[in-house]
């Protein structure tokens, strides 16, 4: 049982911070990238029908931690982030998505 309040409170936190990050506050390193370099991406993973990621946004991803970032999926839609278009990204940008990030 502790565990599992452990994990929705790791979980509240990550939002708030996601939430902080795209909205402009003090830039902080999540999964090796610099939080004010995720809201490049944003266009590219909200809504039903994302646009084609944007050449910067695809060297943010290049340079993530991919493995780091699929530990969040749960959190992703109370952030308005559909998980489906997140864990695309890679493979739009050239890259083989990491098993742990395939959202069935």
């Amino acid at each position: 049982m502790a565990q599992t309040s452990d994990n929705a409170l790791v979980q509240w936190l990550v939002a708030a911070l996601l939430i902080a990050m795209l909205g402009g506050a003090k830039a902080y390193v999540l999964c090796d990238i610099e939080s004010n370099k995720l809201n490049l991406c944003f266009e590219a993973i909200t809504g039903n029908h994302p646009p084609k990621p944007i050449e910067k946004c695809c060297e943010v991803v290049k340079h993530a931690n991919l493995p780091c970032f699929c530990r969040y999926k749960s959190v992703l839609p109370a952030l308005g982030i559909n998980p489906a278009n997140a864990f695309a990204l890679p493979h739009k940008c050239g890259l083989k998505t990491p098993p742990e990030c395939r959202v069935i």
